[in-house]
């Protein structure tokens, strides 16, 4: 009985170690490893390089005064469409003490100088009608009288220009009224009624009554990197995309490229202009900030591969095409352009060909 128990014991245990071994040996053996494929297709590649910045009105101005003063009323609203010559805004005077103490002084000695002429004047036109001074004699009176009653007007329309901005004479208030100098759109008013405002002239700008640009001509300002703006030209064209605006693409051409670069964050940029073609569907807005690609180059219809599938060794490149189940065969091939996920095959791979994908 024993010896019954032992056998069965020492079966037991030898049937252990061989399924012991056998699951070994099995886990070590690899299975095989299976690759997937893909053919080469042909599609449009474009090769291009992207640049931010913004889009702007290529005619902006600001709108300033010629006369310092104090806003009486403003007439435009940021939105609001103008046509040039429409007015803006009104200006109040406040004179230089100096000027209108000046102004002030020359009208009373005009009024001076014009009393006294015509006091002679009155007299030697009555001699002259009595007979008793020659008529050549009066017409030196009569003009001394009418140059003091000239001058006796200029210098009452010159304090009223200085005290009111207002010339009496022609009854017009320009220096007063602010009008607009291009046909646009007012973006923005950025002085209200009340607001102190300073004139401009050839030692100060001026302040800023109204920010106004022609919204039917909108240009892309951006930034290209000195490594690509070797590769672009004026005349290229440009996919732009706004940031306000999803999924809408405008086109645009290259119409400048700073020949100075700026150093910006450590590399060098220049400043590009784009002239943007508008569409009737979508109002842009200046100061929407934009992204532009630049097309470098582009081929339609091309045969083409996942550049992920290329092989680079030694600057040459290669593709595996299957041979069977599982084998590869690594094969040359010359390629074109690349838009950094697909890039053209020129020789080497045909639409049959299955090219294995790589890991």
């Amino acid at each position: 009985m024993k010896k019954a128990i032992k056998i069965i014991v020492g079966i037991l245990i030898a049937s252990i170690v061989v399924w012991t071994f056998v699951f070994l040996y099995k886990k070590s053996q690899k299975a095989p490893e299976v690759f997937q494929t893909v053919q080469a297709q042909k599609r449009t590649i474009i090769k291009k390089t992207i640049a931010t910045g913004t889009v702007v009105p290529k005619n902006e101005t600001d709108i300033r005064p010629r006369v310092s003063g104090i806003i009486e009323e403003l007439y435009v609203v940021a939105g609001q469409k103008i046509r040039k010559g429409e007015k803006i805004a009104k200006i109040r005077i406040v004179p230089n003490m100096a000027e209108l103490n000046a102004a002030e002084m020359r009208v009373k000695q005009a009024e001076i100088g014009f009393a006294n002429s015509k006091i002679d004047f009155d007299r030697q036109q009555e001699l002259t009608q009595k007979g008793v001074t020659a008529k050549a004699d009066f017409q030196k009176y009569e003009l001394a009288f009418n140059q003091s009653k000239q001058e006796l007007e200029a210098a009452k329309n010159n304090l009223s220009i200085v005290r009111d901005g207002i010339n009496k004479e022609s009854a017009m208030a320009s220096n007063t009224i602010v009008c607009s100098t291009i046909d646009g759109m007012v973006l923005d008013v950025p002085v209200k009624v009340g607001h102190s405002v300073i004139e401009t002239n050839a030692f100060n700008a001026g302040t800023t009554i109204a920010n106004i640009a022609d919204m039917s001509e909108i240009e892309f300002q951006g930034k290209a990197d000195e490594t690509e703006v070797g590769k672009i030209k004026i005349g290229m064209p440009l996919l732009l995309t706004i940031g306000a605006i999803d999924g809408v693409t405008f086109d645009a051409t290259l119409s400048y490229i700073s020949p100075k670069g700026v150093l910006e964050n450590g590399a060098i940029q220049f400043e590009i202009k784009a002239n943007v073609k508008l569409r009737n569907d979508y109002f842009i807005r200046a100061g929407y900030s934009a992204n532009a690609d630049i097309v470098l180059d582009k081929k339609d219809s091309v045969l083409s591969l996942e550049e992920k599938n290329v092989i680079f060794e030694n600057q040459k490149t290669f593709v595996e095409i299957r041979v069977d189940s599982t084998t590869f065969k690594k094969v040359p091939v010359e390629i074109g352009i690349s838009d950094g996920i697909y890039t053209q095959v020129l020789s080497g791979v045909t639409e049959k060909d299955k090219v294995k994908v790589q890991k």
